[in-house]
């Protein structure tokens, strides 16, 4: 593979840290650090935040071990089954909102023996499965459990943006070999959705013209939906029909009209169906 002889290994967590350090070095400062469980089970990331003082809401796993205020030490799960077991202590938050509505979701947030660390359980309303987060925030910022389900909700858009390059710009779709060959098709991808997510950035309200959202299960659907914003890989398709003069001439905005205003009326009568149900869960 051409790899260069200074190369070591490196865990996706050390990794985390290099990159993190670079960014504080810059003069970069993160609300909230966020990952999964890959980094939220890396002791060495952990300790790294803590002396940085960066708050972090870390996924965990199951079998992830807390110390309790009463002095016990128990598994993620085992904490929750013991400190949760009636409905008294969830409470049903937002995750953030979708293409579909608000992410509803029940949350329970429990205590450890150190007063800047905490474990914020996720619980989905339909199949009762559960999600640990290992939260740290250090002494001096804010600590409320709005901030800390406000940033586990934030990682469905990372993982989105995973998804957008490997779906639309080919990011694991590099057939090189080569050490060289494969960084520069990474860096040339990552680069391209840059461009293409900033400017849908840029472009969301004045793209944005769907019917407001319903507020009712029974409310009847407007008679124009709208159009949904730009998203990212419909950006990517204008810039490559400018590039490639598509024909007949005008084609491709016809038909991209058609599509987001298909995808407004859709996601209207998602989130009315999803009123629907939120209704029924949380009563």
């Amino acid at each position: 593979m051409g790899l260069p002889p200074e190369l070591e290994f490196r865990t996706k967590g050390q990794l985390a840290i290099d990159l993190c350090a670079d960014a504080y070095a810059d003069g970069l400062v993160f609300d909230v650090a966020c990952g999964d469980e890959v980094y939220g089970n890396c002791t060495q990331l952990r300790e790294f935040f803590e002396t940085h003082r960066q708050a972090y809401v870390l996924r965990v796993a199951s079998t992830f071990m807390i110390d309790l205020p009463s002095g016990d030490r128990l598994t993620c799960a085992q904490a929750a089954t013991l400190l949760t077991g009636d409905n008294r202590g969830w409470e049903i938050r937002s995750a953030g909102a979708g293409s579909k509505g608000q992410r509803w979701y029940a949350w329970a947030w429990l205590a450890t023996t150190s007063p800047r660390h905490h474990l914020l359980v996720r619980r989905h309303l339909n199949s009762g499965e559960l999600a640990f987060h290992y939260c740290h925030v250090p002494e001096g910022q804010i600590l409320t459990k709005t901030r800390l389900i406000r940033a586990a909700g934030l990682r469905w858009p990372v993982e989105e943006c995973f998804e957008f390059g490997k779906d639309h710009f080919g990011l694991d779709q590099c057939q090189a070999r080569l050490y060289t060959a494969i960084a520069r098709h990474t860096v040339l991808v990552m680069a391209a959705l840059a461009v293409c997510a900033v400017t849908a950035a840029h472009l969301n309200d004045r793209t944005d013209t769907q019917a407001p959202p319903p507020s009712t299960p029974d409310q009847p659907p407007p008679p124009e939906p709208g159009l949904i914003p730009l998203t990212v890989h419909e950006v990517k398709r204008l810039l490559a029909d400018a590039l490639h003069h598509p024909t007949p001439p005008g084609h491709a905005t016809r038909w991209l009209t058609w599509r987001r205003r298909h995808q407004a009326r859709a996601r209207w009568f998602h989130q009315r169906t999803r009123l629907n149900r939120d209704y029924a869960l949380v009563s």
